[in-house]
């Protein structure tokens, strides 16, 4: 006897239950967005904060974020003071991320709230908030989870990929990421 598995099917798929802003709102966003914030054309960076501040986001002060950002939805987006954003970072944020004081997103580095459930067949959308807190370096091309709190100070090296939540005054490294060694300031 041959048992039938069960397979995807994205003609099922459905976010009716999700709530990501008015149609208006996303709209106006996607153009905005393109045109200032998700691009290389060199706008200043209070005019790029205006902007955020403008579509709901909650920006402190002395932020940066360099070109090419990608943000979701600004209005889920809470950044607080002294936060660096680099290059074509990829802030993916279908429910709140919060970025605390001194944190450091690098280059091509994704923060990631949505995911799929690879086991069931309508492959439904699953969400988690992110935070980041003080003093957090996330590296270059790295990629934070669904549901990650990255506690104070500590680091996601270089290309790694975390879906657990990292310890204050770490350092992780690897896919999945791993604990690597404690974190010291002098």
């Amino acid at each position: 006897m041959i048992l039938q598995k069960k397979e995807t099917d994205l003609s099922k798929f459905s976010i009716k239950d999700y709530n990501h802003g008015s149609l208006i709102r996303r709209v106006l966003w996607f153009i905005f967005s393109h045109l200032f914030i998700n691009s290389y054309l060199l706008f200043p960076i209070v005019f790029k904060l205006f902007i955020l501040r403008l579509f709901g986001a909650k920006i402190g002060k002395n932020v940066v974020i360099k070109p090419k950002v990608n943000i979701k939805y600004p209005w889920f987006l809470e950044i607080k003071d002294n936060v660096w954003i680099g290059e074509e970072v990829w802030i993916d944020n279908f429910l709140e991320v919060i970025i605390e004081e001194n944190a450091c997103i690098s280059q091509g580095a994704m923060l990631l709230t949505g995911n799929h459930n690879f086991k069931l067949t309508t492959f439904d959308l699953m969400v988690g908030k992110i935070l980041i807190e003080k003093g957090v370096w996330i590296g270059a091309k790295s990629i934070v989870c669904p549901g990650v709190t990255c506690f104070s100070h500590s680091v996601l090296s270089v290309g790694s990929v975390t879906s657990q939540n990292l310890e204050a005054y770490k350092i992780y490294k690897g896919n999945p990421a791993v604990f690597v060694k404690d974190r010291e300031i002098n």
